[in-house]
């Protein structure tokens, strides 16, 4: 039978912390708040796993998950390289709704679908999450609901469509913001914005080269440019074009950025790439 904790009692949100990581580690699946929506959460490195992950949200190989990671030390263990501009990114704007398509490590063992050699990082500006990541190391993420559903905004909706497939269901309270991340790739020379979200390319283009969906560009090494719609993303590269489910797994900002002045969320949300809470 599932367990739910009500994180706002800190006693529940010790005990819940603790259930869902013990759930993660034991190859289950747990159901996290972010600074978006909810999230569905699966050990990243465990096939198995991730494969649960899949049949609950009822979506197949073809939209890999994000991974959510506790600190930028995982990240870059991660990815094959940062890139010109990876590390500059990452220092600005994370913790917070800024996801990153990198290529992935070929040292990793792991499955998270149909990547092609890609990975999308976050890290979460939620304590709740970040505290359960840097216990069980990366996760597997996608929004907490069935495929077609809107995206769970509480753990009463993700509960209702997600039931027994979950061991662990920590509630942090509703969602109070609908601003998806922004999913920038940068597998690419140019890095490419795939969804606008809740970091504007104004912001981006403070750190970084960038280049948004309705701009055209004719350089043959950066990514080509299909606009990921919600739900069904793409990101598209001269030698990998993987498609992350972003329905609702990527997360809006619930507070300001805690790095640097740049302040609250800005931009507009589009559609959503990357499968991430």
């Amino acid at each position: 039978m599932s367990a739910r904790f009500d994180c706002a009692d800190p006693i529940q949100r010790s005990e819940g912390m603790d259930a869902a990581i013990t759930a993660l580690r034991n190859g289950e699946l747990a159901v996290l708040p972010t600074d978006t929506v909810y999230g569905l959460a699966a050990d990243a490195f465990s096939p198995v796993a991730v494969a649960m992950l899949f049949s609950a949200r009822g979506r197949n190989r073809s939209i890999p998950p994000t991974v959510l990671v506790g600190t930028a030390r995982a990240a870059a263990a991660l990815a094959d390289d940062l890139g010109a501009f990876g590390q500059d990114l990452i220092d600005e704007f994370w913790p917070g709704p800024l996801t990153l398509v990198f290529r992935a490590s070929p040292t990793l063992l792991w499955d998270l679908g149909d990547t092609k050699g890609t990975v999308a990082l976050r890290m979460p500006l939620h304590s709740v999450t970040l505290e359960v990541l840097k216990q069980t190391g990366p996760l597997a993420v996608s929004s907490a609901n069935r495929h077609g559903h809107p995206s769970a905004i509480t753990v009463d909706a993700a509960q209702e469509q997600l039931g027994e497939s979950v061991s662990v269901y920590l509630d942090s309270g509703p969602s109070t913001e609908n601003i998806p991340s922004t999913i920038l790739d940068l597998t690419g020379t140019i890095p490419k914005v795939l969804r606008a979200g809740a970091i504007s390319v104004d912001r981006l283009r403070m750190v970084a080269s960038v280049i948004a969906d309705n701009e055209h560009y004719t350089d043959s090494a950066s990514p080509a440019a299909d606009s990921p719609a919600a739900d069904s993303p793409a990101v598209n590269s001269p030698a990998a074009s993987p498609a992350f489910d972003s329905s609702a797994a990527d997360f809006k900002p619930a507070a300001p950025h805690p790095l640097g002045g740049s302040g609250g969320p800005a931009g507009s949300a589009a559609g959503e790439p990357p499968s991430g809470a």
